[in-house]
């Protein structure tokens, strides 16, 4: 059976790969989204909520003081940083330092409107896990990269019942 981007049967399909490799993913339970837009932070807590259910715990904050607090208080598994601070004028290849230094161990995702080849490796470099552009964040692209890095930071990747 072909295809037809004009049917839908792309987009079908990614979804169908999504639901699938969900039941091999590990249970997140505790994320901390690193933004000062609002609408991003739905945007991400909608997303990470479609993947793995409502009894995921997305908490927010708008500063690098906020973030640090927030990893001191409540040790996120994972976090997803916005590359650009506004609100702080922090950026994320300067707050990742600060975040591994108040104990948090595990992957920071960097979200960027900015990935170009250079900001990425600067990011890497800083310690990032993995660098997505802000029009690439969805359901399917999480779920791409995210076994891989969580497996790297020697997280249980048992699967989810």
């Amino acid at each position: 059976m072909a295809e037809s981007s004009t049917s839908g049967g792309d987009f079908l399909d990614r979804k169908s790969g999504l639901t699938k490799s969900l039941k091999k993913m590990p249970k997140l339970t505790n994320v901390l989204v690193v933004d000062d837009c609002s609408t991003d932070i739905k945007r991400l807590r909608a997303t990470l909520h479609l993947m793995f259910g409502y009894e995921i715990d997305v908490r927010e904050a708008n500063t690098l003081s906020s973030a640090i607090d927030q990893v001191l208080k409540h040790k996120p598994q994972l976090i997803l940083l916005d590359d650009n601070l506004e609100l702080s004028a922090d950026r994320a290849s300067d707050s990742i330092p600060y975040l591994r230094r108040v104990g948090y161990a595990g992957p920071i995702v960097v979200v960027s409107g900015v990935a170009t080849r250079r900001r990425r490796m600067d990011l890497m470099k800083a310690g990032a896990a993995e660098v997505l552009h802000k029009d690439d964040v969805d359901s399917v692209r999480i779920n791409e990269v995210l076994p891989g890095i969580l497996d790297t930071v020697g997280f249980e990747m048992t699967p989810r019942k």
